[in-house]
């Protein structure tokens, strides 16, 4: 596998990964404990910046 198939397929995991967590925040939160509620949107955070530099990084490969 090259690079960029492989970083393409790490993004689009992450992608959905992202998107999971996302309706299970959005879907959820209100009947999760704070602390819980608090925790996956902060996963959510993190995954989104690490999906950016994933992007920027198979942006610059040729």
């Amino acid at each position: 596998m090259t690079m960029q198939n492989e970083l393409n397929t790490l993004t689009s995991s992450m992608s959905d990964l992202s998107a999971r967590i996302t309706a299970l925040v959005e879907t959820e939160g209100s009947a999760m404990p704070p602390d819980i509620y608090t925790e996956l949107v902060a996963a959510e955070r993190t995954i989104g910046a690490l999906l950016r530099r994933l992007n920027r990084v198979a942006g610059r490969i040729h």
